[in-house]
Parts: structure tokens; sequence; C-alpha cells
């Protein structure tokens, strides 16, 4: 992850670094694990969904999926989100505290997933979901964004 003790102040010029997650069982337990694997890094992380409902479900999922984990997260619009590490959002226009790493279970293309240092795209086994990954995969290809996909156990 590479988030360790990283100052605030430092910015980059990279282009995002985006990690595809395919074949993935069941995306909100395998975001949990990776916001757990992120924060356990000191990484900022955001995680993106399509849906109010799957915003609540991850929301509950963090709270109960490890005993031995505390993941300190709230929602976008929250007023403690700018100090949170970890921040939930269902909609694409609020301001965001922070940029370091985007975990997209949207199912589209983020439209600012280039303000972010890492995305994470989870793609589960379902064949839509397939498919408009390897859209978003060609797209961010096309524009020599560096990838890297991984097929989940």
């Amino acid at each position: 992850m590479q988030c360790n003790n990283r100052p605030a102040f430092v910015y980059t010029c990279t282009m995002t670094r985006i990690d595809f997650h395919s074949n993935v069982p069941n995306k909100l337990a395998y975001a949990c694990r990776l916001v757990r694997k992120a924060h356990a890094a000191q990484c900022k992380i955001v995680v993106l969904t399509s849906q109010r409902n799957e915003l609540t479900q991850l929301d509950q999922l963090l709270w109960s999926f490890s005993e031995q984990d505390f993941l300190p997260h709230v929602h976008a619009t929250d007023p403690l989100a700018p100090q949170t590490p970890i921040i939930l959002t269902d909609d694409e226009q609020v301001e965001l505290p922070h940029h370091h790493v985007l975990i997209n279970l949207s199912g589209q293309q983020p439209q600012h997933f280039a303000r972010f240092e890492r995305m994470f795209e989870i793609i589960s086994s379902d064949d839509t979901d397939k498919a408009a990954g390897r859209d978003r995969y060609r797209f961010y290809k096309e524009r020599g964004y560096p990838l890297s996909h991984f097929v989940a156990d």
C-alpha cells in the first residue's frame, strides 16, 4: 500500500495506479479486507458504491466483520469526515477530505478517479459486472494508466 506515515502535504504528479481485483464472490466482504489492509498501512480510504442500500450494508459490515480490527469510518457528509481515515459515499459530487486510496464498488468509472493516488476496481463473477469491468479496464489502458490485475481465490 505504501501509505505509512505519508505526510499530508506531499503531492505527487504521477498517474493514478489502478488495481483490478476480479472474480470476487462477495464485493462488500472483499472491500472490507482491502480497507483493513489499507488502514493498517495508514492510508486514507474512500469507498464508492452506487446504491444507498449497498452503502448501508458496507457501513454495518465494517463495524462487525472483524472482532480484532477497529476501522473508523463515516459517510462523506459527516462533520467528522476530515478527521476520519475511512470515508463511505454513494455520491460522486460530494467534497471528499482526502484522495489517497479509492475502492470502487460502483460498477462504473468514477468521475474523479484521477484525483486519487491509487484505485481498486472490485469486479464480481457476475457476467454484467465482468463486462463493465472490461470496459473500464480498456478505458484506463487506452489513457496510459498503470494497471494491474488480480484474480480472487
